[in-house]
């Protein structure tokens, strides 16, 4: 992971230069900029293998870029970490939604920083379905898509199709947060009868059905959802 090149766009001065220090500490080749367009420019022509992005900028700010950069074949498969004022759960919900990996409130740790960088990095592009895999394994529990059932200490849990592709869009993408709208176009399919808040009905019923492995799934408040990364 040692070398892999990020792109820091953040206007706060004293805050830029704690993410380039943090960050080039552990092997991290760093680039940075204070502003929303000279940001893209360096995004488009460095290529990154990840940037963070502050939503607050001068020139262009950082929903407008993060929709741009996914707007581009050349950049799209950028990972994008959102760096937000807290408060500002609306813009993460948006910003998730143009195709943000994660995002993390300030004020925050670098240690905590360089943490999400690095299980971002490890987890690589979003897996939609047709990418996943059809077996996933998590502490007492598999995941087999060819079969399409559950297993929880060796014996079968009964899901219904919605709540099994739910799971396993989820598990598929571990430590990345889901709004309710990117669940049902991601991970049910845009042709699905599910509404919004349908879909907090489907989770608590994967949840129960989970048993002691339920916490597994978080609620991250007045966003949406995530699968527990098991190796943070």
């Amino acid at each position: 992971m040692a070398g892999e090149k990020i792109l820091v766009i953040e206007d706060e001065r004293d805050i830029l230069e704690v993410l380039e220090y943090n960050l080039t500490r552990e092997g991290f080749s760093v680039t940075t900029s204070s502003d929303g367009v000279e940001g893209l420019d360096l995004a488009k022509n460095s290529h990154p293998d990840l940037i963070l992005l502050d939503l607050m900028l001068p020139g262009l700010d950082g929903l407008e870029v993060c929709k741009r950069l996914k707007e581009v074949s050349a950049t799209k498969s950028i990972s994008v970490i959102m760096v937000t004022a807290k408060g500002e759960e609306s813009d993460i919900v948006i910003g998730l939604g143009l195709g943000a990996d994660d995002y993390v409130a300030k004020p925050f740790s670098p240690k905590e920083l360089v943490g999400r960088v690095k299980a971002v990095l490890r987890r690589g592009p979003l897996k939609l379905p047709g990418t996943q895999k059809e077996k996933i394994t998590r502490e007492n529990f598999v995941i087999d898509s060819v079969k399409h059932e559950v297993r929880l200490d060796g014996k079968p849990v009964m899901f219904t199709a919605t709540e099994f592709r739910i799971l396993h869009f989820l598990a598929s993408n571990p430590g990345r947060v889901f709004t309710r709208d990117e669940i049902i176009s991601n991970g049910i399919g845009g042709d699905a009868f599910v509404v919004d808040r349908n879909i907090d009905v489907h989770i608590r019923s994967v949840r129960k059905k989970l048993e002691r492995q339920k916490s597994l799934i978080e609620t991250i408040r007045g966003i949406g959802y995530r699968f527990m990364d098991m190796a943070e």
